[in-house]
């Protein structure tokens, strides 16, 4: 019989713990099982702190957002700050890809209203006016997390199918290269870009434009 915890369980050892297993398999590898495994503990210590799979992938998304979150410092300077949290959930569902599922999975949920309310506070302070500032929050949290998404996704890909990323946008440069410049002319100028370019720097380009545009509504 596996030795059972001496110590006392909290709701954020569970949620660490949880993290941990998503992080290694996904969500198909996190269990109530393979959760009291990793524990040492049984299924009531766990069901006394969260009720069921939902709540508790719900409280380990909620703990990886609320890290990003805290460090847009709100005394800073609120454009640097948008960019700070920006790029902290670009790299946050880089690294939990099962958070951006989440996030899109349950949207009524405290992490998406807390990355909306920072998003939308730090708007507020760079002077974006009332008319305009649904618009603004909504289209840059769904650039952010649509753009997050899609790099996490593609990166699974290649890792599931042991392709080098190098190697892969060299491939699809190379064939891109190859079309007729008359139709399809800035696909054909871009091929050289594709092979090279850099994931993250080009989210955060993409951050900049934004941010650019939005400067020109005030």
């Amino acid at each position: 019989m596996a030795k059972r915890r001496a110590d006392g369980l909290s709701k954020e050892v569970i949620v660490q713990a949880a993290a941990a297993i998503l992080d290694d398999g996904g969500e198909a590898a996190l269990t109530f099982r393979a959760l009291t495994a990793r524990l040492s503990t049984g299924y009531g210590a766990i069901y006394h702190h969260v009720a069921n799979k939902s709540d508790l992938l719900a409280a380990a998304t909620d703990a990886v957002i609320a890290r990003v979150v805290d460090d847009a410092v709100a005394e800073g300077e609120p454009r640097e700050a948008l960019r700070t949290v920006s790029l902290g959930l670009f790299d946050a569902i880089d690294a939990h890809p099962w958070v951006g599922a989440q996030l899109s999975r349950e949207p009524w949920r405290p992490a998406l209203l807390e990355i909306y309310e920072r998003i939308g506070g730090l708007l507020v302070a760079l002077d974006v006016p009332e008319q305009a500032l649904f618009d603004a929050a909504g289209a840059l949290v769904n650039y952010v997390l649509g753009v997050a998404g899609q790099n996490a996704a593609n990166a699974r890909l290649l890792a599931a199918g042991e392709a080098d990323r190098s190697a892969f946008l060299g491939d699809v440069a190379a064939q891109w290269a190859a079309l007729d410049p008359e139709k399809y002319p800035f696909v054909h100028r871009a091929a050289t870009r594709l092979r090279e370019h850099d994931d993250r720097e080009q989210f955060l380009a993409g951050v900049d434009i934004f941010l650019a545009g939005i400067a020109t509504l005030r």
